[in-house]
């Protein structure tokens, strides 16, 4: 099945109700001409009924279409296209009058076939007037329809449709049937007519528009009615108007919803500026709840604050100014407001001593808009509104009138609401800014981690005489653990653990220092303490003062065997001994780095070498393991990692790290949340 495209109903029906109108002019005429010669014509008055009943369809359906296609249009548009279909109706048929009235006792003045043209084209322009305006009064009363309406309609039409069929039963006669439809349409009329709910939507200016066209409306359905009834009583026309149901109850449709929402407008008009001052306050309410935006300032929403409350007040001038209660000195905004005029209002208000006792006694929470008299030669009342946000007044807003007690109950409610929901809005933009900072720092916080783990080595220099394991975990996303191994040559390696006092991005920034002072210093070929020291006068220049490292240092020569060692106030490191099956804590005293910053230090600082056999191990951590708590705030302790190592020596450096770290998870709760930073290196030689 072909669809006929939408765009061409319009030109087809319009182009089928010309083609109509002309058959029934032509049907007319022959009849007409039957009837004066006293021939039969051969053509049934019931033709005609059918060709009228096409007009009104076709007419129908054309500017059902058109008003459609421009379903958009406001109220105003709608009631004009009435009146000026009604005026081009009005024109026509005053022309048509004029013409009539030239010819004065002409034979052509009375001439049957040119009053019957005449009286159809009025036919015609009095039928397009009144279906182009009911359906215009269509889209007005279903406007915020219901269920209801909606079928009240729906009836109206079916009434309608059979108004045009009714000249089939009572002949073109005026009788009881024909009174009893028109009461019926016309109280379906008077029911549609109460929907009336765009009127109150309408401004002040559109009203007193709106009751022009209607005025128009109204005296063209009377003139062109009045018209149809003179034709009725000049006879000789073979369509007679005043019998046709249908246009005689559109004609009272039309004027009665005409009549109404002329009326009813009339009497609105006294609170249209009230109707449109609370559009203007939803409207300003509406803009503050959509005036922040991620990228926009504080700015634009008390902007947007000053004009809001100034137009629900009718304020003469306004000011906002940020700061605290009793000095509001962070000036923003201001509105018909000179500075030296609003100085000289601020000095007002400060010696007002109800304005005093507003600011003391009142809690910033509870502060609601104070209004007060002024002497002053323009000002004679004023309107303190605070700015409040989480309990904390961040300033005031100062509203100004040239009349006295200019600021009744319902403008402080009102303004009250606004600044409330621009507080709101200023919140939640603070809010919203502290989320993205927050969560850009939580982004900050993601490249330190990865470029700290960058700082701790993938790869533990060794060789084939012993086996190297390491492990470090951040309390928080960055830590100051640090561990490291450096290869001299092929028989000496140097392994390096430290703790970093304090957590979080300052310790990792100096446990960067530290590992930049291990790679220079430890090119140097510097014995353990000598490297402390070294690294503490290093250290001491750029550490701040309430901050210092810890930190084991140790010397492996693979080809005699020994370990050279030095701790810098670190936790003392475990070493197994293979040969008696014993575990036993390095005995070596040493002073933190940066703790003491001159050359002091030096007699704070030991250095031991001693022998390793195969097997040996040893195990380097920080205090984080020792010092982690379980539940019962109990320490894990020194104790516990030196049975771990004696129970679990025979096991790979890899082994024995995991074996300790899964204790000690298991020891603090098993999710691993501990305080602190820690780390653990371990070593074991391999045997013989």
């Amino acid at each position: 099945m072909i669809k006929l495209p939408s765009i061409h109903i319009g030109k087809l029906s319009m182009l089928l109700a010309i083609l109509v109108w002309l058959s029934l002019l032509f049907v007319d005429l022959v009849r007409l001409f039957g009837l004066l010669n006293e021939l039969e014509s051969g053509i049934a008055a019931e033709f005609t009924w059918v060709l009228e009943i096409l007009f009104f369809l076709t007419v129908y359906l054309f500017y059902n279409y058109s008003i459609n296609k421009n379903s958009q249009n406001d109220f105003l548009n709608l009631i004009w296209r009435a009146a000026s279909t009604g005026i081009v109706a009005v024109f026509v048929s005053i022309m048509i009058n004029l013409f009539y009235s030239l010819l004065g006792d002409s034979h052509l003045f009375n001439d049957p076939f040119l009053k019957n043209f005449f009286y159809h084209v009025n036919f015609a322009l009095i039928s397009i007037f009144l279906i182009s305006s009911a359906l215009l009064w269509k889209h007005l009363i279903l406007y915020q329809k219901t269920k209801r309406v909606v079928k009240q309609w729906q009836a109206y039409e079916l009434a309608m449709l059979g108004a045009m069929f009714f000249i089939f039963f009572n002949k073109n006669s005026f009788d009881y049937s024909f009174l009893f439809g028109f009461v019926l349409l016309v109280g379906l009329a008077v029911i549609l007519s109460g929907n009336l709910k765009w009127i109150p939507y309408l401004t002040f200016r559109e009203k007193w528009k709106s009751l022009l066209f209607l005025f128009i409306i109204i005296n063209c359905c009377g003139y062109l009615f009045y018209q149809i009834l003179l034709y009725s009583d000049r006879g000789m026309f073979v369509v007679n108007l005043t019998d046709n149901l249908f246009l005689v109850s559109l004609f009272s449709f039309i004027f009665i919803y005409a009549l109404f929402c002329f009326l009813v407008t009339l009497f609105n008009l006294p609170t249209s500026s009230v109707f449109e001052q609370k559009l203007t306050e939803a409207i300003n309410f509406q803009r503050l709840s959509q005036s922040i935006q991620p990228e926009e300032s504080e700015e634009q929403v008390l902007d947007i604050l000053v004009d809001s409350c100034m137009s629900a007040a009718y304020a003469d001038a306004a000011w906002l100014e940020l700061g605290d209660q009793e000095s509001t000195k962070g000036f923003l905004q201001e509105r018909f407001m000179e500075k030296e005029m609003r100085e000289e209002l601020s000095e007002i208000i400060q010696n007002q001593k109800l304005a005093q006792e507003w600011a003391v006694e009142n809690k910033p929470e509870n502060l609601n808009p104070l209004s007060l008299r002024l002497s002053h030669d323009r000002f004679e009342s004023i309107l303190l509104v605070p700015l409040v946000i989480n309990k904390s007044a961040i300033g005031r807003m100062v509203l100004c009138k040239e009349v006295r007690d200019g600021f009744n109950k319902e403008m402080i409610n009102i303004i009250s609401t606004f600044v409330r929901q621009a507080c709101i809005a200023v919140e939640n933009h603070r809010l919203l800014n502290q989320a993205i900072q927050n969560e850009r720092y939580q982004e900050e916080l993601k490249i330190a981690q990865r470029v700290q783990k960058s700082l701790l080595p993938t790869k533990l220099d060794h060789n084939e005489t012993f086996e190297i394991s390491a492990y470090s975990n951040a309390a928080d996303e960055v830590g100051g653990d640090y561990y490291d191994t450096f290869k001299l040559d092929e028989d000496r390696y140097v392994m390096i653990i430290g703790d970093v006092s304090g957590k979080g991005t300052s310790a990792a920034f100096n446990m960067s220092q530290m590992k930049g002072i291990f790679q220079s210093l430890i090119q140097l070929n510097l014995g353990p303490a000598q490297f402390m020291i070294k690294a503490n006068a290093a250290l001491s220049r750029c550490l701040e003062r309430n901050h210092f490292i810890t930190a084991s240092i140790f010397l492996i020569n693979t080809k005699e065997k020994n370990i050279c060692h030095s701790r810098a106030g670190h936790v003392p490191t475990l070493m197994h001994q293979n040969k008696v099956g014993k575990s036993e804590y390095l005995g070596i005293d040493g002073l933190g780095l940066g703790i003491l910053r001159n050359k002091q230090y030096e007699n704070h600082v030991e250095e031991k070498t001693f022998k390793y056999s195969s097997g040996d191990i040893l195990v380097m951590f920080t205090d984080g393991i020792v010092e982690a708590k379980n539940e019962k705030s109990q320490q894990f302790g020194f104790e516990r990692i030196r049975t771990l190592l004696e129970v679990y020596h025979e096991l790979s450096p890899k082994e024995i790290q995991t074996k300790i770290i899964d204790a000690l998870h298991a020891y603090v709760g098993g999710d691993g949340l501990i305080d602190d930073d820690y780390s653990i290196m371990v070593v074991k030689f391999s045997d013989e």
